[in-house]
């Protein structure tokens, strides 16, 4: 038997037509190249960021500090430093240290024209007394600056190797100062002189060792 056409064709599918040039079909994600263009941006920022903190971290010692702006948000804190009296020489973490063991000798209050032997300037921040350290080429017109600002119950001598021009100390707490003239050296003074953040706050440098380098009497 014969068979018959209808006359009637089955329709084809129509062909999906290419997405035009710079078009994503639809459907297909675009996460990786949101997470390609985020990377790069994070990588060209850090690129940048970094060297600038390292430089403001390297000139932090230098730069001039605002009298307006100034806190003592710098001063390094250490705790539970031991206070045992030894005899020799210590090894001590910080320059100049801030606590540790010491000689049982102190230094006499006053300035120094000469570098002081630091296990007795140890002795003394123990007795609460103020230690200002200063880079021996600073000017003489500096010197005396500072030397104005010591407090009666403190010690001044210059230091090979300070981190920053002048390093003021105290029992557990120091502060790296740009110059004579850095407005945060009286803020210092003002909170820490009293000698409350040493072992005996009470004590005094009076009495000590006259060190053949003092100044004055």
């Amino acid at each position: 038997m014969s068979q018959f056409s209808t006359g009637q064709s089955t329709p084809e599918t129509p062909e999906t037509p290419d997405a035009p040039e710079g078009h994503e079909r639809p459907g297909r994600s675009r996460l990786p190249l949101v997470i390609a263009v985020v990377a790069s941006v994070v990588v060209l920022l850090l690129a940048v960021a970094v060297p600038l903190v390292v430089q403001k971290e390297r000139a932090g010692s230098t730069q001039k500090v605002d009298a307006s702006t100034a806190t003592l948000d710098d001063v390094q804190v250490f705790e539970n430093l031991p206070r045992d009296h030894v005899e020799g020489d210590v090894d001590y973490d910080q320059t100049p240290p801030v606590g540790g063991p010491h000689d049982p000798v102190w230094l006499d209050c006053g300035v120094y024209d000469a570098p002081v032997r630091d296990e007795n300037a140890v002795h003394d921040l123990e007795h609460g007394a103020v230690w200002i350290s200063y880079s021996p080429d600073l000017s003489a017109d500096d010197v005396a600056k500072l030397a104005e600002q010591l407090p009666q119950n403190g010690i001044m001598a210059p230091y090979v190797g300070l981190p920053s021009p002048v390093v003021v100390t105290v029992w557990e707490r120091q502060l790296d100062l740009t110059g004579a003239d850095d407005p945060r050296l009286p803020m210092f003074l003002a909170g820490f002189s009293d000698g409350h953040t040493a072992p005996e706050p009470f004590a005094s440098c009076a009495g000590g060792e006259r060190d053949p380098g003092t100044v004055g009497v």
